[in-house]
């Protein structure tokens, strides 16, 4: 039986960005705050196992959606997709750099591969939980971009503010997905906390790695500045978490950041780039 969801939206657009990487690309590629650089090395390094789990999840259930739904979800299909090859290029080099993150990766490829046993339903609810933690670390990095990346390298901060305002783009998507199918307020709520968890584990065990790779696990600064991120986000990110599983809650009731969607709009597709993220084009 196909599955009727009423929606309004316009699919996402799929962009699939080229990016060059050195083959000697300094791991530290934010010299004015290398942590910053750890904690996202960190972050692309789920995006191999993660995308692909929640790409499966949503691919199960395309066949029975409504024409507009299945046409929003095959673009967002394609996003994911462009987004795993893009972070599997940088990863290579990455884990060339810091070979003591390639066993955080190989635990990372034992969770996902855990975590696919599960069943079809609980893969919607993780996919529809991840997006909406992704979309807020998107509004959260938006603010703040210009002292988060500054003097950062533009190519690698361009692969991750890309990524984040294209899950600004589809924050819908997989939420509708997976209420299409079915699901309730109760699975979202358990696949977005264990999607919250995963990614918080990892992140801050690669980050961890990353520091002691780059001599600056002991420097109290690191981890003064990183604390104050990390209590700035949860301060976010609670409250939003919580509204995400009211009754009636829909993630497009929440406010979109200003600086991700317009610049996303600069896209080429003709040669497949996008300006390239710098301190001219950085919202103030």
């Amino acid at each position: 039986m196909t599955a009727v969801l009423e929606t309004t939206a316009t699919a996402p657009t799929v962009r699939r960005l080229r990016f060059e990487w050195p083959e000697d690309l300094e791991p530290d590629w934010s010299p004015q705050t290398p942590e910053l650089a750890c904690v996202a090395n960190a972050v692309s390094m789920l995006m191999p196992h993660v995308e692909p789990y929640v790409v499966r999840s949503v691919r199960t259930a395309i066949d029975d959606l409504d024409d507009g739904l299945r046409a929003e979800a095959e673009a967002w299909v394609g996003q994911e997709t462009a987004h795993h090859g893009a972070h599997a290029r940088f990863n290579r080099i990455l884990l060339a750099r810091r070979p003591a993150l390639r066993r955080v990766d190989r635990w990372m490829a034992l969770t996902y591969r855990w975590l696919g046993r599960r069943s079809d339903r609980f893969g919607l609810a993780y996919a529809a939980g991840a997006e909406t933690v992704a979309f807020m670390v998107a509004r959260w990095v938006d603010r703040r971009s210009s002292t988060l990346f500054r003097g950062a390298d533009p190519t690698a901060t361009t692969l991750f503010l890309w990524h984040l305002a294209e899950e600004v783009e589809h924050k819908n998507v997989a939420f509708d997905v997976h209420r299409a199918k079915g699901g309730g307020r109760p699975s979202f709520a358990l696949g977005m906390v264990t999607a919250m968890v995963v990614m918080a584990w990892f992140t801050t065990l690669g980050t961890l790695v990353g520091l002691a790779s780059s001599r600056r696990i002991l420097h109290p600064a690191a981890h003064l500045r990183m604390l104050g991120w990390t209590l700035g986000f949860w301060f976010e990110l609670g409250p939003a978490m919580a509204g995400a599983v009211l009754a009636g809650h829909h993630p497009s009731a929440m406010a979109d950041p200003v600086f991700l969607p317009s610049w996303l709009r600069c896209y080429d597709p003709e040669t497949r780039t996008m300006p390239e993220w710098s301190m001219d084009v950085a919202r103030p």
